[in-house]
């Protein structure tokens, strides 16, 4: 498939919102409203569960809103309460968030009722083996994938990278992405003229290396800025 140059346009700068929101980690329902009532086009985390609050505003201000998420995880185990490993599954129950309008990239650690869900709604994956073929016909198919969406919605955790390139993070995966493939996909995915939210989560400096991740945080941070 080859590289479709009518999806990008010269990079807009995004702005990262001022100040911190406020999260009550004993209610997480007052954390997701002011979530769902957040202004501004990037957003730190803070763990993934933070996505289903911002998505969750970010669908009511654009219409036909679609999800990209680089990650490790499919964040979609079928539970009762939404946390960061299941914001996806109640995105797509509450009818949210289109089952058709989400693509994954970099998996690699599925649960079999994860791989359960995506396989009865379809939902479209890019797993970290099929990377090592073309990582540019990936990033081609979700790049054609992205530019049908109204809207577009970017997450991106950090565990989508390999295990050696950031360790700061609570779950860690060996088999992901290099920084430089993370990079190459992100560049391309700035220039989609209907990127408008980026979030980047799963950054914890207590468990990084001597501040590793970080600083690959705010480099992913300064290709939106």
């Amino acid at each position: 498939m080859g590289r479709n140059l009518g999806c990008e346009r010269t990079p807009d700068k995004l702005v990262i919102s001022g100040g911190d929101l406020f999260v009550d980690n004993c209610n997480v329902d007052k954390t997701m409203r002011v979530l769902e009532n957040a202004d501004g086009n990037i957003f730190l985390g803070g763990d993934h569960s933070i996505t289903y609050g911002l998505f969750k505003g970010f669908a009511k201000k654009f219409t036909n809103a679609g999800l990209v998420v680089f990650d490790a995880h499919p964040d979609c185990y079928p539970e009762d309460f939404v946390n960061h490993e299941n914001w996806v599954y109640h995105l797509i129950k509450e009818g949210i968030l289109k089952k058709e309008n989400i693509v994954f990239a970099g998996l690699r650690a599925i649960d079999k009722k994860e791989e359960k869900f995506l396989n009865d709604k379809k939902i479209k994956c890019f797993y970290m083996d099929q990377f090592f073929n073309s990582e540019e016909e990936v990033c081609d198919s979700i790049m054609e994938i992205a530019r049908d969406f109204g809207s577009v919605y970017l997450s991106i955790d950090i565990d989508v990278l390999d295990l050696a390139f950031a360790p700061g993070t609570g779950y860690l995966e060996p088999g992901g992405m290099s920084i430089l493939q993370l990079f190459y996909f992100l560049k391309r995915m700035r220039n989609l003229r209907n990127l408008k939210r980026v979030d980047l989560v799963e950054i914890n400096p207590n468990k990084d290396n001597n501040d590793v991740t970080v600083r690959i945080g705010k480099k992913i941070i300064e290709i939106f800025t």
